[in-house]
């Protein structure tokens, strides 16, 4: 593979500081040089003038669906969404069938990956086994089959003694226990957030209390064990004010933030919108914009996209039978840059959530910077391309995004992984010419 020069971008790496204009050259599948003068010539040319050259995107908190349900999304269409979002690395939850509750299961995965992917992919655990809630999983094998973190996505640990000794395993194996925070009591039944609009649409609505419950929960134990907990997809005003005093406290307590969360709220579901139902709910705009302060002062650790790719006949049922997710790979930084328009947040701290954020959580120093020597996965877009959304032709199988028919601002134009572009948007179609 010819080295590559990614020639004239604005350099963003948060991780070491940069933010200038200059060129980037990836070499056998690595950070090679940074600077402004390139080396003579004797590699391909991809001209990067009026965009942003950053490290690949990593996601902490994916669903790929495979196995098991391959009908929504397979290992292959799912990194292909993935790599057109600008992300080369991406960690997928075990709700599969089966789940990834055993060392087997978590090598499939492996090994499906490197067959079909397109990008990195790597694997969270359960904490339950079967997900059941029940019985913790063998965690300590599961980390030695190499997975990230243990959650029980979709589903919380209900259990306060499971987690208890959820949390307790995670702080003698270094690895998060992720939790999503919904207190089962609270949400039975339940279809969007509670308030006027679930009361006028006729819905069953589910209070912010749900999840500040569970977070509550969560944060008490992690005291009280020291272990790990990452609060998975927080979505109210009131869960962000109880992990503020904690990390003030020193708990060990980190947490994500969904683009959909940032953006979007319960009006979307308007007209009964069943591409606008997720778990946790969308909120109100006063949510929105705790959390948006919330990335500006440093609380929230990361964003994540909660990839939830569905069939058509998930979505196109009563509201009340839907299930939950957004397609969010293709659209997530188009969404993200919203406030970065608006200046509400600055690009490099967008950036730092996507990259070298998630990679400190990963405990990995070569993921998410562009520091000579580190894996040549790069990620480049246009933040002023204004495109309309079109599910018809995402590479996921997963069409569901209440964005469909949408005009964003700031689209990816290529991505690399490992020295290899795995994506390049059509309009770039042009810019990469040989040289030497």
């Amino acid at each position: 593979m010819k080295p590559l020069l990614i020639k004239d971008g604005r350099i963003i790496d948060p991780r070491q500081g940069i933010d200038e204009r200059g060129s980037l050259l990836l070499s056998e599948g690595k950070i090679a040089w940074q600077g402004v003068t390139p080396p003579q010539p004797d590699y391909d040319i991809l001209y990067a003038e009026g965009m942003v050259v950053c490290p690949g995107f990593v996601d902490l908190h994916c669903h790929l669906r495979q196995p098991g349900f391959e009908d929504k999304e397979t290992i292959a269409t799912g990194t292909r969404a993935a790599a057109r979002g600008g992300f080369t690395t991406v960690c997928c939850m075990p709700n599969t069938n089966p789940p990834l509750d055993s060392p087997e299961t978590v090598e499939y995965v492996k090994t499906e990956a490197e067959k079909s992917g397109v990008i990195r992919v790597l694997s969270i655990g359960c904490v339950t086994r079967g997900r059941n809630g029940e019985e913790l999983a063998d965690m300590a094998e599961l980390a030695r089959a190499g997975v990230i973190g243990f959650s029980d996505d979709g589903s919380p640990v209900k259990n306060p003694e499971i987690m208890r000794q959820a949390l307790e395993k995670s702080r003698e194996l270094g690895l998060p226990v992720i939790d999503h925070c919904e207190e089962p009591s609270l949400i039975e039944g339940g279809q969007m957030n509670e308030g006027a609009l679930a009361e006028r649409l006729g819905l069953r609505g589910i209070p912010p209390a749900s999840e500040e419950i569970m977070v509550s929960r969560d944060i008490m134990l992690a005291r009280m064990t020291g272990g790990h907990v990452h609060i998975a997809h927080v979505s109210t005003a009131g869960a962000l004010a109880l992990i503020r005093d904690a990390k003030r406290q020193g708990i060990k307590v980190t947490v994500e933030v969904t683009p959909h969360h940032l953006t979007l709220t319960e009006e979307e579901c308007n007209g009964y919108n069943t591409n606008a139902k997720v778990s946790p709910p969308l909120r109100t705009r006063r949510d929105n914009q705790s959390l948006i302060r919330g990335l500006k002062d440093n609380v929230i650790d990361i964003i994540a996209t909660d990839h939830a790719p569905h069939a058509r006949s998930d979505k196109e049922c009563d509201f009340t039978e839907a299930a939950c997710g957004i397609s969010n790979f293709e659209t997530a930084l188009g969404s993200l840059l919203q406030p970065i328009h608006s200046g509400q947040i600055t690009l490099s701290d967008l950036i730092a959530r996507l990259t070298c954020e998630p990679a400190r959580l990963l405990k990995d120093d070569l993921l998410g910077t562009l520091k000579i020597g580190a894996p040549a996965d790069v990620t480049i877009f246009d933040p002023y391309k204004e495109w309309t959304v079109d599910p018809t032709v995402f590479a996921s199988k997963g069409k569901n995004t209440p964005l469909a028919g949408r005009v964003l601002k700031g689209k990816t134009m290529a991505t690399i992984f490992g020295g290899k572009l795995v994506y390049k948007d059509d309009a770039v179609t042009a810019i990469i010419e040989a040289t030497g």
